[in-house]
This record gives structure tokens, sequence and C-alpha cells, in this order.
């Protein structure tokens, strides 16, 4: 799997989740080290993420 980084890193401050990928800082640092079934369930459940911030208007628009 290749990174879900889309270069538009701003973490929510209440769950601490990227709005441009949905991973944590601690997911992001520590992708490369991550067990080989780690990394899918991470990348499965940054839909729910990305949509719960889009619902609570949160989510960065490209070039804001």
């Amino acid at each position: 799997m290749n990174s879900p980084c889309i270069g538009r890193c701003s973490f929510d401050g209440r769950t601490g989740w990227c709005r441009g990928c949905g991973r944590t800082t601690g997911e992001i640092r520590g992708r490369k080290r991550a067990q080989p079934h780690q990394r899918p369930r991470i990348a499965s459940d940054l839909p729910r993420r990305l949509a719960k911030l889009a619902a609570s208007g949160k989510v960065r628009k490209l070039g804001e």
C-alpha cells in the first residue's frame, strides 16, 4: 500500500486526525515500522475518519 498522504497536512485538535488523509501523527510517523497487518487496518478506517471530519466541516479543501 502506498502512503495515503495527499500533501495537505493539518490536524484536527479534537480527534488528532490529519484533515488531508485521516491518519494520526503516530500512524504517519510509524508507517514504515508498522506490521504488515496494521497498514490495511489503518487504511480501511481512513474513509470513516475523513467522512466524520467532513460532516463536522473540518476537512481542508484544495487550496486552503
